[in-house]
């Protein structure tokens, strides 16, 4: 059984989309699409962009998940999973992908989305941090006994946690989770807490937006990162998706679970290779592979 899988923040590259553009008339279309939704140009900085362009949430978001979902379309017949699943913001473009999405709600969720966390990262001075070499309830543990807010917040694999919340509160577990033997606990050049208690008022505000959105019946079970099992309901789609924001990214169960379930194949779909060498470590012996597409006659 195959699992597409699709990745979040962070893949971005100058450049990314560009061979599909070039090549593929319905990805053209897409993209064009896209630009007339947002209101501004989002192919010249994913086309030509810098780096730096490229990195503000506003545009990252949704370049990383049109790149995905374009992809994905692009694959057209050849787009068979048996399972899919998406980390973090990557779980936009795997609702699309399912059908449990269309193409033009979920661009505009994941814009709210980013213009929202924007918003909550300038609230309070928050950040996150990747901490390796330690098990997850160490970690779990040394956070809680922490003053102010930190919380796990991205399950990797298993040795990789990330830990998201105020700084002051970030610093302090980071140097108790070295004291504890972490091999790293190094503060990462993000903007804001994600994941955590600190995206409360993005959470709230994009509710409203995924409350008045229509969802549909996947075409196969959606992998959920609040969950990390199995979801083919729509009303439960949709109320994961609202928790998703301040709850953690569940990566290494649900590849966990996806295997349990039979998947045997995993295909990154969208920019870079970071999701295949999560599930690497999750599991050795699971195939991986990048999703590609064919030009058109």
């Amino acid at each position: 059984m195959n699992a597409y899988i699709f990745p979040g923040q962070g893949a971005q590259f100058t450049g990314m989309g560009l061979d599909l553009y070039q090549n593929v008339p319905l990805a053209q279309e897409l993209f064009e699409k896209a630009n007339d939704i947002l209101g501004f140009s989002i192919t010249d900085v994913m086309f030509e962009g810098t780096a730096e362009e490229l990195k503000q949430t506003k545009v990252t978001q949704p370049a990383i998940f049109l790149h995905s979902v374009i992809l994905a379309k692009s694959l057209g017949e050849n787009f068979k999973p048996d399972m899919v699943a998406g980390h973090s913001l990557g779980e936009f473009s795997a609702l699309v992908a399912s059908g449990a999405l269309n193409f033009e709600d979920g661009l505009k969720l994941v814009y709210q989305r980013a213009l929202a966390m924007q918003k909550a990262c300038e609230i309070t001075p928050s950040t996150m941090a990747a901490v390796l070499g330690l098990d997850d309830t160490i970690v779990e543990d040394i956070c809680a006994a922490i003053d102010g807010v930190v919380v796990a917040a991205n399950y990797n694999c298993p040795g990789q946690l990330v830990i998201s919340g105020e700084v002051e509160a970030i610093n302090k577990a980071c140097e108790a989770l070295k004291e504890a033997g972490a091999k790293r606990a190094l503060v990462l050049p993000v903007g804001g807490a994600f994941h955590s208690p600190m995206m409360e008022p993005a959470r709230e505000e994009l509710a409203t937006a995924i409350q008045n959105t229509t969802f549909n019946t996947p075409n196969c079970p959606v992998y959920q990162n609040v969950t990390a099992s199995a979801v083919t309901d729509k009303n439960e789609i949709q109320a994961n998706l609202i928790s998703q924001l301040t709850s953690p990214v569940k990566w290494t169960q649900s590849v966990q679970q996806m295997i349990a379930d039979g998947a045997t194949e995993f295909i990154e779909v969208g920019p870079g290779k970071v999701l295949q060498g999560l599930v690497k470590k999750i599991n050795r012996d699971a195939q991986t592979s990048s999703a590609t597409f064919e030009t058109e006659a």
